[in-house]
């Protein structure tokens, strides 16, 4: 038995666990919208805004993945409103025709897609074909926007300095990803012209998966979103916060707007269009990592055009089709006739709201 003294000192320890102090998080489907007391009209949303100097009709971007987005996808979604980003270290800028590399990894078996990925992303990225490619989303009748990697941090080379990056590019630099409130202040305090939110969200994402990282969107996005208020009382300037990844459905789409964020950045949706040159596949842009990819190739399919999936009419009771009809529908009953007013609607923890009464059809 402990003598007095030991209980004593016992008694007066504190210990600290790290699951003490667990921040509670919240994704799409622990949240719902709340009514208010007014309604409006569908027809009477606004959703038009601009982006980084870019006029958007909906507030819609393309993802920069090569299943989703190429100069004939881009001229597609800029025709209804939306705008495409296309990545500059993909396919597009490493092959004179990539339908053919496209068609090789859509149609590749499961255990032999991640060589091939590995294999068709190690050849060279060629200048020449940048400037071709910009010529070709310019001539589809879209502005040309573009995604690259920045170098990080690292002892083995200069780290890109973020500041001096945007202080002398003659065009807007929208950075990302980020889920963090303080790192989005300081990307805001670097010139970024936008902020993408998300880490591993995505349907072709692995990444929370092999490296255990990632905080649920809701979450992210409202964290990210308090940043750009606070940036914006503080200097007047307003930094767009664009929700990257983890909507599926027009209800999701709304929520991430309901959270905080300013535009939508789809990918794995859209890559079910038509249009989209991944012949019904999607993969992140991390898979063709040789050694540690951090994206798979999943199947999508291919279900209609991108203007049925965008703008109806559907022809599925799930929520995957006509997203905008449905994002407008969502705004008008919650009497939102803008988005910024759509980023005040009344947000609550409701975990079962997916579920309750619904076992008829989870039956089906």
């Amino acid at each position: 038995m402990l003598d007095q003294s030991a209980s004593a000192s016992a008694n007066r320890r504190v210990f600290r666990s790290k699951v003490d102090g667990l921040r509670p998080t919240y994704g799409f489907e622990d949240v719902s919208l709340a009514p208010g007391t007014d309604t409006i009209e569908p027809a009477d949303v606004e959703l038009g805004q601009e982006f980084c100097g870019i006029p958007l009709g909906i507030p819609i971007l393309a993802s920069a993945m090569d299943a989703v987005v190429d100069p004939r996808f881009a001229g597609a979604i800029a025709a209804l409103g939306g705008l495409a980003i296309l990545n500059l270290e993909g396919v597009q800028t490493r092959y004179d025709d990539p339908d053919e590399i496209l068609g090789r990894i859509a149609a590749a078996a499961e255990g032999d897609v991640h060589d091939l990925l590995a294999g068709a992303y190690a050849a060279p990225i060629r200048e020449a074909l940048i400037a071709r490619r910009l010529d070709e989303i310019h001539a589809a009748g879209s502005r040309a926007a573009v995604s690259a990697s920045a170098r990080h941090l690292a002892s083995g080379y200069d780290p890109l300095s973020l500041e001096d990056f945007t202080r002398f590019m003659p065009i807007p630099v929208a950075v990302g990803n980020t889920t963090n409130s303080e790192a989005a202040f300081a990307l805001m305090e670097q010139g970024a012209a936008a902020v993408f939110v998300g880490v591993g969200p995505g349907a072709a994402c692995t990444t929370r998966e092999v490296l255990g990282i990632g905080i649920p969107q809701v979450t992210a996005i409202s964290d990210v979103a308090a940043a750009r208020d606070a940036y914006e009382a503080e200097t007047g300037r307003y930094v767009p916060v664009v929700a990257d990844g983890g909507m599926r459905r027009g209800g999701e789409l709304a929520k991430a707007l309901a959270a905080g964020a300013d535009v939508l950045m789809l990918g794995s949706p859209l890559a079910r269009a038509e249009e989209a040159p991944g012949g019904g596949m999607n993969w992140g842009m991390a898979a063709p990592s040789p050694t540690l990819p951090r994206g798979t190739r999943i199947k999508v399919g291919t279900v209609g055009t991108l203007e049925r999936i965008l703008l109806g009419p559907a022809h599925v009771t799930d929520g995957s089709e006509n997203l905008i009809g449905a994002l407008r529908q969502s705004m008008a009953a919650l009497g939102a006739r803008t988005i910024r007013d759509m980023q005040r609607v009344e947000m609550v923890y409701a975990p079962s709201v997916a579920t309750e009464g619904k076992s008829w059809q989870r039956s089906r």
